[in-house]
């Protein structure tokens, strides 16, 4: 679908740019702030805040306004922030306090914008190939984390931070150029205006859904404690591995080498995902991302961040996959960034407190405290819906060791008399 390959082909472009200018800015936060952990957590919390006060708003406008102009003029914004940044830096200008309000101004832009393009990727494909397209954005972001971060920690080695923003201000282009050319008379499942736009009215309807609930709860958890590899990642690199930019690359790299297995292998999905499937595969990151707190050097990190990745995105996908295949068109974008607030929102609640304890404890429990939090929070999940749904486990020995869970059936009312 050419509106689809526009679409991707602006992603991959501005996410490429985007990898870049993460590992460029968090490199320039630990030079400004002499290797601070708890400086890359104020950071975090700046960039990600935002979500907490305008994610919502942003999926009103989802369901209300032109998605298309919407997403154009975000990226635009971007542009323009991304070359005052790059200015900054390459004149020698740059403190600490600019990159918190370049956090702030961009991660406000973020917010309104992440729920407005993940719904409107249903308008670009409908929903029968709905499950395929966001697999596909998701290897798209997997991809340019691979090869970003990789061409970034060359870039800074040789050049400076300055160059790689510069760069990633360029980037931007790509996606405005690719979303002027898409042909608004072939998008599909354009509604009008949902006549109940307020987001209270959205938040009533998730709450009473719990197969939406269990998702957005598991993700909060997952999210906010498990998925800061910007922080634990940059603070192994310096201060365990004691190595350089280009390194703080290559376990990026690695992570996003199994991301986007995960990604290619969430494609081939064509059904909504079950509620078992989500609470293993937060269950298996949790045990993966302890594994990788306690590497004992640099290659075994490197090993295991690979299927780290892998089940980082698969979660993050089956979560995605649940709830966009379980809500209706009406409330898809205020559901979409009830998402993003829990997910990418909690991060600065939790950014500061791994942080400080990457400082207090050492750099490693960054990584080994998200995967806990990642574990717990999965076998929480897990015994709540059997508990709700009366669910019977049952361990068999032989003749080979396996688990089986039953649901009750339920009993069909009885027809009325007529």
């Amino acid at each position: 679908m050419r509106n689809y390959r526009l679409f991707s082909i602006g992603q991959l472009t501005s996410l490429l740019g985007r990898w870049m200018q993460i590992l460029a800015v968090d490199w320039v936060v630990l030079d400004l702030s002499g290797n601070s952990g708890t400086a890359l957590g104020v950071v975090t919390t700046f960039q990600f805040a935002p979500v907490l006060l305008l994610s919502l708003y942003g999926g009103k406008l989802a369901d209300r306004y032109d998605k298309l102009r919407m997403l154009i003029t975000a990226n635009t914004s971007w542009f323009l922030l991304s070359t005052a940044l790059a200015i900054d830096l390459l004149a020698g200008t740059a403190q600490l306090w600019h990159i918190y309000i370049f956090a702030v101004t961009m991660g406000t832009i973020q917010a309104l914008e992440n729920p407005i393009r993940q719904s409107f990727v249903s308008e670009l494909v409908g929903t029968k190939l709905l499950p395929n397209a966001l697999s596909l954005s998701s290897a798209t972001f997997s991809g340019a984390r691979i090869v970003g971060p990789a061409i970034a920690g060359g870039l800074i080695a040789v050049f400076s931070s300055g160059i790689v923003i510069s760069i990633n201000a360029l980037a931007y282009v790509a996606p405005v150029v690719c979303l002027l050319m898409v042909d608004r008379r072939k998008l599909v499942g354009i509604r009008p205006p949902a006549k109940d736009t307020r987001i209270r009215e959205a938040m009533v309807y998730t709450w009473r859904r719990s197969d939406l609930m269990l998702a957005l709860v598991l993700m909060f958890a997952v999210g906010g404690l498990g998925f800061n590899f910007p922080i634990t990642l940059s603070l192994m690199s310096k201060s365990v591995f004691h190595t350089g930019a280009e390194t703080f690359g290559v376990l990026t790299t690695m992570l996003a080498i199994g991301a986007l297995g995960g990604a290619l292998v969430s494609s081939k999905r064509s059904q909504r995902p079950t509620a078992h499937i989500l609470i293993g595969s937060a269950a298996a990151f949790g045990v993966l991302e302890i594994l990788s707190g306690i590497a004992p050097n640099f290659w075994t990190a490197c090993l295991v961040l690979i299927p780290t990745g892998f089940m980082m995105t698969f979660v993050a996908q089956a979560a995605n996959q649940r709830i966009q295949l379980g809500v209706d068109a009406d409330h898809r974008g205020r559901v979409m960034s009830l998402y993003a607030l829990v997910f990418i929102g909690s991060t600065p609640l939790f950014a500061p407190i791994i942080g400080v304890l990457s400082e207090v404890i050492g750099p490693r429990s960054g990584l080994w405290i998200g995967g806990v939090a990642s574990l717990l929070a999965a076998i929480v999940a897990f015994a709540v819906r059997c508990h709700q749904r009366d669910v019977q486990i049952k361990l068999t020995i032989r003749p080979r060791p396996r688990i089986e869970l039953r649901e009750p059936v339920p009993v069909p009312a009885p027809a009325k008399a007529v």
